[in-house]
């Protein structure tokens, strides 16, 4: 397995290389955006770890690159803010696992087995369903047994969240959080009108639960 670690400060970078190394993996290192985008061209990588904050091109521009060309690279982000809008963030980018500094060796290591083992972009996808529900993130369609639903950037970001949830909850503070960049205060009703007009939206029967106090569901 090939891995290409992409990291600015260099004395991390070669204890992660060092490691994986001896781990039996194949590793090479860039040191900034740029370059991490030359090596990529030249040589086929099953994983990618790419620290978001680089310099000369940032991770994100890094990372969107990858997916557009189809590189076929798994991708583990880095970062040194773990909260959920950063990590939906970088999800949202293509990114296919998401780890915030500092961390755990062995959980990188973990990781990066993990998404080895899934294989190339060829396996990877942007579609959730549940229920009838499909949504596309990367042409940014959403459909309901067969039915396009014309839905808001907001809405369809929230209609992302609920479907990555898989039945868990999602809760009032995370929709905040990422489907509003801008303050807003707790009490506002945004989220309130804009799961009314999701709910509308996807028609019969209702797929969106309130769970009181907390949050929603599919």
């Amino acid at each position: 397995m090939k891995v290409l670690i992409v990291e600015d400060e260099a004395e991390l970078a070669d204890l992660l290389a060092d490691g994986l190394r001896r781990q039996g993996f194949s590793v090479d290192t860039a040191g900034d955006g740029a370059q991490a985008l030359s090596r990529a061209a030249g040589a086929s990588y099953d994983v990618v770890v790419l620290d978001r904050d680089l310099p000369v091109l940032h991770g994100d521009a890094v990372c969107r690159t990858l997916v557009a060309t189809g590189h076929g690279a798994r991708i583990l982000m880095l970062t040194a803010s773990g909260s959920l809008a950063e990590r939906v963030d970088g999800l949202n980018l293509g990114a296919d696992d998401y780890l915030a500094k500092p961390f755990a060796y062995t959980e990188l290591v973990a990781r990066v087995h993990a998404l080895a083992r899934r294989g190339g972009a060829g396996a990877r996808s942007t579609v959730l369903a549940r229920d009838g529900v499909v949504l596309d993130t990367q042409r940014h369609l959403a459909e309901r047994d067969g039915r396009l639903l014309r839905l808001s950037p907001k809405e369809m970001l929230i209609l992302e969240l609920l479907l990555a949830a898989d039945g868990g909850v999602v809760t009032h503070a995370d929709l905040l959080d990422v489907a509003w960049e801008e303050a807003v205060d707790p009490r506002s009703t945004v989220v309130k009108v804009a799961i009314h007009g999701l709910r509308r939206k996807l028609g019969e029967p209702p797929l969106i639960e309130s769970v009181p106090g907390i949050g929603y569901r599919l």
